[in-house]
């Protein structure tokens, strides 16, 4: 394994932080990507790329939604030595429909698709469903504190998956030979509604969580309404449309073929969670 210091872009949030520690358990060297590291780096600001790029052969790259930057990143990687790059992208990139064709999202993980593939990297695409830490860690934790999911969701359901799996195979696909050219899709071994969500983390805590399906129109107005940008409403609420129109149910089978093991069940994510004070005020 190579002794250059692999970049985790986005390295302190969900999944970043916990490929950093994974990598680092293993003794691999690794450089933070964020603004408060040292060097730091800031991806609306190209001028700190050159140094956190500096001596890496190998990148993690988790995109800033709603800006176009990945393409530029990755062309200057490639001009300063980077040989393999891992994408945190996001299910649903290739599915007709799934996302508004102008959502901030969408639009973020199709271009830094193409950037990939099209790049003279060995590349390795990692498509996560739902996050299950949404719930405990950002997202939709002030909702369950609050004991009300309040999401235009229906009565559809998610295979949320654990970011401790998302972690593990961007790790295995930064650090193991036969993953270049995978794309990976992501979930959890099981799909479950935002009701059932809401009685499993009530169980757990004890706590009284329950789900209130809103249209996305009260949803919007909701958000708005607390302060949201209009634009940035419509997003939220286009990022939860597919578990309303029944499109991330369905069970994927990227953990197994990256790892050789089962994705952690939701179900589980809930009892550790709540075991270790997730949903504590």
């Amino acid at each position: 394994m190579t002794q250059h210091p692999i970049l985790v872009t986005g390295g302190t949030g969900k999944v970043g932080r916990r490929a950093v520690a994974l990598l680092r358990d293993s003794g691999v060297p690794v450089r933070v990507g964020s603004r408060s590291a040292t060097p730091a780096f800031d991806w609306s600001d190209p001028t700190t790329w050159d140094t956190a790029l500096a001596g890496v052969r190998r990148v993690l790259l988790v995109p800033h939604d709603g800006e176009m930057l990945t393409r530029p990143f990755v062309r200057r990687a490639e001009e300063l030595g980077v040989e393999r790059v891992v994408l945190l992208s996001g299910r649903g990139v290739d599915v007709p429909g799934y996302m508004r064709e102008n959502g901030a999202a969408g639009l973020t993980h199709i271009d830094g698709e193409d950037a990939v593939r099209s790049c003279g990297l060995e590349w390795t695409i990692v498509r996560p469903g739902w996050f299950a830490q949404n719930f405990s860690e950002g997202f939709f934790r002030d909702a369950v504190l609050a004991g009300e999911l309040r999401l235009p969701a229906g009565d559809g359901a998610a295979s949320f998956v654990d970011a401790e799996d998302i972690a593990a195979v961007a790790v295995a696909a930064l650090t193991e030979d036969g993953h270049a050219g995978q794309t990976y899709e992501l979930s959890g071994p099981t799909a479950v509604t935002i009701a059932e969500v809401a009685a499993l983390i009530a169980k757990a805590t004890g706590r009284a969580v329950r789900y209130v399906p809103l249209s996305v129109e009260e949803f919007v107005a909701e958000l708005v309404a607390q302060g949201w940008p209009k634009a940035d409403a419509d997003d939220y609420a286009d990022v939860i449309g597919p578990i309303r129109r029944g499109m991330d149910s369905h069970l994927s089978d990227g953990v197994v073929r990256a790892l050789g093991r089962p994705p952690r069940d939701f179900a589980q994510f809930v009892a550790e969670a709540a075991a270790a004070g997730a949903w504590q005020d």
